[in-house]
């Protein structure tokens, strides 16, 4: 009588856990969905580049850093590593400085 006992307790607590397992899961989907919603109705904020600053024409040594950054990011971009918004942003800022 003991292993039938024990055989309906298993099941018993093999269903109760399985509803609480399928509980949690659809509360989880439904959080997933509403950040989802949440996050395709806020429009992406725009970014900007920052505006390049008036610099003094550089020497002869900063051009050739920044000709040697200026390439780098050209094969960044190229490779498709870098998108045609990051490329500009980050040429604005190597020709500013």
């Amino acid at each position: 009588m003991g292993l039938l006992r024990t055989a309906a307790r298993v099941s018993v607590a093999t269903h109760v856990h399985g509803n609480i397992r399928r509980r949690q899961e659809k509360r989880w989907a439904a959080e997933d969905q509403a950040t989802a919603a949440r996050a395709a109705s806020a429009p992406p904020a725009p970014v900007a580049p920052p505006a390049p600053a008036a610099a003094p024409a550089p020497t002869g040594d900063a051009m050739s850093r920044q000709l040697e950054q200026l390439t780098q990011l050209g094969q960044l971009r190229a490779a498709g590593i870098l998108t045609d918004a990051e490329f500009e942003a980050k040429k604005a800022i190597i020709l500013a400085s």
